[in-house]
């Protein structure tokens, strides 16, 4: 596999908390990506959404730890006011309470990038149509 993947705040939290249900299914899955030199593609609003998790759940080495070796890895898709408005536009069409804009977003850049996989433990990207890892 030579291309990219999308990484959900799901994948990230669940590769850093060691704690997590998905933590050893996500670090093989990490491991196995990262052994395959796929790109790693994200957005700045998963960026944002990941950090405030780590920082409230584990604390500010866990977002050390992600500003240092993990977002340098990432190619990060920055969010336009083009891209925020689909996104707001989705979710107010989708009208369900669990789907967050970030994700209404990933979709959008998962699908304008063409990508074949998504990262991700969050139900949503199955329910949308995309081709999940694990």
């Amino acid at each position: 596999m030579n291309s990219s993947v999308f990484v959900d705040t799901s994948a990230f939290y669940a590769v850093l908390d060691q704690d997590d249900n998905n933590h050893r299914k996500a670090a093989r899955t990490w491991t196995d990506i990262i052994g395959q030199d796929c790109g790693l593609v994200t957005s700045n609003y998963v960026l944002l959404e990941t950090t405030a998790l780590l920082q409230s759940r584990i604390g500010m080495e866990a977002v050390r730890v992600f500003q240092s070796d993990v977002v340098p890895i990432a190619r990060v898709e920055f969010v336009t006011p083009e891209l925020h408005a689909i996104g707001v536009a989705a979710l107010l069409a989708a009208s369900k309470r669990k789907l967050s804009l970030v994700d209404c977003i990933s979709f959008e850049i998962v699908r304008s990038l063409g990508l074949e996989a998504v990262f991700s433990f969050d139900s949503h990207f199955r329910a949308y149509g995309f081709r999940m890892m694990p």
